[in-house]
């Protein structure tokens, strides 16, 4: 009988806890009351007088409980790690270039913590050499410079902005003798009516410039000017952005012009070039203190006798004698005696515009010294005016010389005796004089233009 009872309570082992299990106690009868009590107090139990180790029991019946199972919760993506931003790295002796510039600017009257403060700032950016190092592959022909400078948006926009600001316009015109035309067309040359005045900082750029060397006596004049108008309360810390050469602002002055001719146009006490009245009163003071002529215009356009000696090109004479030479206005009027003197000027030969430029044409060179870039503001001042642009067709079909072929053509007029004043591939007022100069002695119209045709004997 004992026998029997211990192979029924073998009989009754879950499967969980052995193989050799006939029947779990998940299908017996459900315990007694007492048996239940008993499990809660760890008491023993009589069961057919028998006496069995509760906790026993209460292992055979967690075994036969069927448990749902852990579902742990999916594994949450891990955050990449982000890389450390790259430190900059300056050239291993720009600190020794810091100090030499900290001594300059204190001898130059700078405040301690004010040099400090940019020396905290100044950084090689490499960027900077190579906008300033970089030269144009090719010489670009003037019309696809006005193509885009002396487009229709920009001329109507400028015109917006005439009427916009008319009111310190005419005050500043009466006070420069700066016709208003010719003030906004320059704002929307240099920074577009103000919306690209440039996102470089001034620091790092200047400081980049003065350390690479090239142009070093300029970046560091800047960086001092710089210095001294914040100290004059004119420009703040927070606004030192510009272009990579160093230009501030609506009119991007640079800072040793701003410090000189920089005006407070609005009336706060302060010369700020990022403030459009004083970037604009600036730009009439700078071009009126630099030989402006009240009144008078860039220049014009002018039609040209069949027969005009062409000898006369660059030269300067009054307008009377350019009409003896045979110039006539486009409507074919004699020329008005608007200027003392003008420059004939061919920019793209005797088969392009002929122009005659006035003493204001070389006053909007202080600006850039580029004839294409004071052909463009005159050009967009007229048309602010309400004036119409080049009648004359421009020869498209003529193709630029790229910058080696200029330096060839530079070093070969030098060497036969027509002296180009430098061999740098940049196309000017020398290297052209000199190319007409060999026009004449080879038979050939001497209008100074130079192109692929033109210049081909010079350049192969």
């Amino acid at each position: 009988m004992e026998e029997k009872r211990q192979d029924t309570a073998r009989a009754g082992v879950c499967p969980a806890c052995t193989q050799k299990t006939r029947k779990c106690l998940t299908a017996l009868p459900p315990p007694p009351a007492t048996v239940i009590l008993a499990s809660l107090f760890h008491q023993p139990v009589t069961i057919m007088k028998r006496t069995l180790p509760v906790l026993a029991l209460a292992a055979l019946l967690s075994a036969c409980t069927t448990t749902a199972p852990v579902v742990e919760p999916p594994p949450q993506p891990q955050p990449k790690p982000q890389p450390e931003p790259p430190q900059p790295t300056e050239p291993a002796n720009f600190a020794d270039w810091q100090q030499a510039f900290a001594q300059r600017a204190a001898a130059a009257g700078i405040r301690h913590e004010d040099i400090q403060q940019l020396l905290a700032r100044t950084h090689y950016e490499e960027k900077v050499v190579s906008a300033d190092r970089k030269q144009p592959e090719q010489n670009k022909m003037i019309w696809a410079y006005l193509d885009g400078a002396v487009s229709a948006d920009r001329i109507q926009k400028g015109r917006a902005k005439l009427a916009q600001y008319r009111g310190l316009l005419q005050q500043l015109e009466s006070q420069s003798g700066v016709s208003a035309p010719y003030i906004v067309a320059i704002w929307g040359m240099e920074s577009a009516y103000g919306t690209n005045t440039g996102n470089i900082d001034l620091i790092q750029a200047l400081s980049t410039l003065a350390y690479e060397g090239r142009r070093r006596d300029f970046a560091e004049q800047q960086l001092i000017a710089l210095l001294q108008l914040i100290e004059r309360g004119d420009v703040r810390w927070d606004e030192l952005r510009g272009s990579w050469a160093g230009g501030m602002g609506h009119t991007q002055f640079i800072p040793t012009t701003f410090l000189q001719y920089g005006v407070d146009g609005n009336g706060d006490g302060r010369r700020d070039p990022w403030q459009i009245e004083d970037a604009l009163a600036s730009t009439a003071n700078y071009l009126g203190k630099s030989g402006w002529q009240r009144g008078q215009r860039w220049g014009r356009e002018v039609r040209l006798a069949p027969d005009f000696d062409y000898r006369y090109v660059e030269n300067s004479l009054a307008p009377a004698q350019w009409g003896q030479l045979g110039a006539r206005q486009m409507s074919g009027a004699a020329l008005p005696g608007d200027a003392d003197t003008a420059k004939l000027w061919l920019p793209a030969g005797a088969s392009g515009p002929a122009l005659l430029t006035y003493p204001n044409f070389k006053t909007i060179k202080v600006y850039n010294n580029a004839d294409s870039y004071a052909l463009a503001i005159g050009l967009i001042a007229d048309g602010i005016s309400g004036n119409g642009g080049i009648e004359a067709a421009w020869p498209r079909d003529e193709q630029p010389l790229t910058r080696d072929q200029a330096q060839r053509l530079q070093q070969t007029l030098s060497a036969q005796g027509y002296d180009t004043k430098g061999t740098d591939g940049v196309l000017g007022a020398n290297t052209r004089r000199a190319f007409a100069a060999w026009q004449a002695a080879n038979g050939q119209t001497p209008d100074g233009f130079i192109s692929q045709r033109s210049a081909a004997a010079l350049i192969q």
